[in-house]
Order: structure tokens, then sequence, then C-alpha cells
């Protein structure tokens, strides 16, 4: 019952942010029915393609969810480029028949996915985080487990999940540049603390975004992506996106 109001609530923010615009409304790219979940990341439609959901990165729970909401359903695909990855996966926005809302936001409601922060499109990446964070706010799906959330200042927590996508919230320590590499360390040691690795070529996205890297020092962060390193624990940054402000008065899932 707990769990059934919750997804209540997280449906009602959604709707209320949906209601303002129809964010994701990208270029069609086809329909389909849904013949086999493959994996926690795609579907098989009856024409043969497989479908790979861009803007999210899966849970424990998503291919069980995935399952539930698509199994034999008719859907519609939208996105900006649909040329197959490497495994022959088309990347797309999915939306059920008509549905003005993308099947990513769904999941993302019920606490069943991450955001990736992959989609540049403003509108379509808001509607994503708030998705998200409706459901991080409840805690359900895989933020009711109070280890979701991973501490800055537990660098061996987080190092344990390399090769994983995790969420990391913490405060900045320092900013520093090294070559065409800059770093936002999270901890006093700098070969053992966590910290996040930004280049060069990635900076303008910053900085469209109003952005100056320096201005994160002794600021508190929630930072998303996949944990590399064989010493300290690292995440690369590549999409805005992927770090988050958070302000004085926002609740934080981080535990000490």
């Amino acid at each position: 019952m707990a769990r059934l109001l919750h997804l209540i609530v997280a449906f009602l923010l959604l709707a209320n942010h949906t209601a303002l615009a129809t964010p994701c409304q990208f270029e069609s790219q086809g329909e389909g029915r849904v013949v086999a979940i493959v994996d926690a990341r795609s579907v098989r439609l009856d024409d043969g393609r497989e479908i790979r959901f861009t803007g999210i990165e899966p849970t424990a729970m998503t291919k069980q969810a995935l399952a539930s909401l698509l199994a034999s359903r008719d859907i519609t695909l939208r996105g900006t480029d649909d040329t197959p990855d490497r495994y022959g996966r088309q990347g797309a926005i999915v939306f059920i028949g008509e549905s003005d809302t993308p099947v990513q936001a769904m999941l993302l409601a019920q606490g069943d996915a991450m955001v990736s922060a992959e989609i540049s499109d403003k509108d379509c990446a808001a509607l994503l985080m708030a998705s998200e964070a409706a459901a991080r706010r409840q805690k359900i799906g895989s933020w009711a487990d109070p280890s979701a959330i991973k501490n800055a200042e537990s660098p061996d927590d987080i190092l344990a999940r390399i090769g994983r996508f995790v969420v990391v919230e913490g405060k900045v320590l320092s900013v520093r540049q090294a070559g065409a590499t800059t770093y936002l360390n999270f901890g006093r040691n700098w070969t053992r603390g966590f910290a996040v690795t930004i280049s060069k070529r990635t900076l303008p996205t910053f900085e469209s975004a109003g952005i100056t890297l320096k201005s994160l020092e002794n600021r508190r962060v929630r930072v998303r992506g996949w944990v590399e390193g064989s010493v300290g624990p690292r995440i690369d940054v590549r999409f805005v996106g992927q770090v988050e402000l958070l302000g004085a008065n926002e609740p934080t899932g981080v535990r000490p």
C-alpha cells in the first residue's frame, strides 16, 4: 500500500510537469509491437528491430518493470538519430501508443531506473531529472535502499562499484587542472579520494550552461556516471547533466 501511494504521488508530480509542456517529442522513428524484453536496456519489436532506451541507466528492477509496462504493447519511437549502435540497437525515446509521457519517465518515476544525462535537449532532460527526483524524494524503487546514493567521503565504497553506473553526493574540496584534464577533488588525498575528471573538450558544454568549474569548489554536488580507477575512484564527466548543484536546503541521499 505504501509503495502504491508513493507511485501515485510520483505520477502526480510527473503529470504536473508534462501538463506545462510535452518534452521529448523528437522526430518520429516509427512504431512497432514489443515481442520480447531483451534485457534491462532494450526490447525487440515485431519487425526485428532491437530498441535501446536512451536517457536512462538500469537498476536491478528495470527489466521486470519493462516487462510489466511493455509486454505485447504497441510503442512509438522518437529520437534525433536512428543509426544503430555497435550492437545493432536503435536508440530511442519510447512512448506507449499515443501517450505523451516517455516510458523512460515512467521508469524513473517508479524508481526503476536512473538518469544517464546523455540527453542534450534541455526540456527532455529536465523531465527525466524531475521524474527521478520525485522517486528519490519518496524513496521508492531503488531509492528505498540507503546505499543507492554513495557518499563521496567513502571512496572505498565507491571503488567497490568499479565498472558500474552510480550516483554520488558530496562536497567538492578543490578544483585542479592537470594538462587537458580538470579534477574535482572530494578528498584531501588526491590519490585515494574520490574525484571527477572533466576533459578540455567537455568544458564548452559547462560554459554554455553558465557554469565555471572553479565555482564548484566548496559546493555540494550530485554526480552520476561510471566508476573507474584502480587506486582512487573516478567518474569521467562527458555531459553537463552528470553534475548537479545541491542547494543548502535540498534533501541529500548521502548516508554518514
